[in-house]
């Protein structure tokens, strides 16, 4: 038999966006159901590497990522737990004095959104450093940035919506959904849904559902590549990351060093960490980080996320269809930014509009 649902709002995909999504309606009265083929969080959103930073996001980015990280200091209220959350500050590293001059002007432009981030060089690099080679000759310190566990903080966002009201159903597979000028209607599993809204938050499948309604975006999939070592004694205070890129970097209280490089494989269901990246970028970290050099790497994995040419997420109404909202191509940036993401759609629904400026991830930049 088919179950008929009849809800404000339906969203696509229950992965950090979807619930946050979610939980921001419910909590405004809004009937809200989310459906998710697999599980909640199970994903990018509760695979990636935890990074929780406003450093290195480009201009267009600043005000929703700040936003965001306001959210996080307040994740125990919210939604029960802290997820590991940890303000660790976030050390961007330069090799040369170019990066270095990289480093300054993106500080100049955080000042002007009121982010303090500030260059550290010379001795006294070396001095509060010692663990760090020569390999790199300074870096931005942005104190306000930190760390999280997505596998605890992307169900935890799911767990959240249901306690405040919204459904959830996990293991259910969108098959049709279409518009009649007035209400989404859409095939789940077993259930007919009928919705007022429709939230695309599909992650690296969501240029699909974009597609159903002639919307279809330049999106690639990326399969992040990473791994943790076993516990090692506490010696990296900060989460880090490369100038350029090269690998990125962070320590757990349990002593674990977290590190992140280069890309795995996978198809468009599923993401494989690769070997030989991983020891690619290690014995890369091990030039920068020398302590590594006899760690035990314990684990490793990718996740399935998708990217845009410009590396800025689609954020916003649709240009085809009334009450259609995406959110989706975060290019690997999009755990620290999703609580916001989710917040901005909330507002998009119950007031039309948002003060968070998202025009420029506006999905009308690819309508050509």
């Amino acid at each position: 038999m088919t179950d008929r649902m009849d809800v404000d709002v339906l969203i696509v995909g229950g992965g950090l966006v979807g619930a946050a999504s979610a939980l921001y309606l419910a909590k405004r009265g809004v009937k809200a159901l989310v459906i998710e083929r697999r599980y909640c969080g199970a994903q990018a959103s509760g695979v990636n590497y935890g990074g929780v930073r406003c450093q290195g996001r480009t201009k267009e980015q600043m005000p929703l990522a700040l936003r965001a990280r306001r959210i996080w200091n307040g994740l125990p209220e919210l939604i029960g737990i802290d997820g590991e959350f940890t303000v660790s500050g976030h050390l961007r590293l330069g090799r040369n004095e170019a990066d270095l001059d990289a480093l300054a002007a993106w500080a100049k432009m955080a000042e002007s959104f009121g982010l303090s981030a500030s260059i550290i060089d010379g001795a006294p690099f070396r001095a509060r450093y010692p663990w760090l080679s020569r390999a790199v000759i300074g870096g931005s310190l942005c104190p306000s940035d930190g760390h999280a566990n997505p596998r605890l903080v992307s169900p935890a966002f799911a767990r959240a919506a249901v306690s405040a009201g919204a459904m959830v159903l996990e293991q259910t597979e969108l098959t049709e959904i279409a518009f009649d000028g007035n209400h989404f209607h859409a095939q789940a599993g077993e259930h007919r849904v009928r919705a007022k809204w429709c939230i695309n938050a599909a992650g690296a499948w969501a240029n699909q559902l974009a597609e159903t309604f002639g919307e279809k975006t330049p999106l690639e999939p990326m399969y992040p590549n990473m791994w943790v070592t076993e516990p090692l004694p506490r010696f990296i205070p900060h989460n880090l990351g490369i100038y350029g890129g090269g690998f990125y970097a962070r320590q757990v209280d349990r002593g674990n060093c977290v590190l992140g490089g280069g890309m795995a494989r996978g198809d468009d269901r599923f993401a494989q960490p690769s070997d030989d990246v991983t020891l690619s970028v290690m014995r890369e970290a091990q030039t920068i980080i020398p302590a590594l050099k006899q760690a035990l790497v314990i684990r490793s994995w990718s996740g399935l996320d998708g990217k845009t040419p410009d590396r800025n997420p689609v954020i916003g109404p649709s240009r085809t269809t009334p009450r259609l909202l995406h959110a989706f191509g975060f290019s690997g940036g999009g755990f620290m930014l999703a609580p916001g993401v989710g917040e901005i759609l909330a507002e998009l629904v119950c007031d039309g509009e948002t003060e968070t400026p998202i025009d420029a991830f506006s999905i009308d930049r690819f309508a050509a």
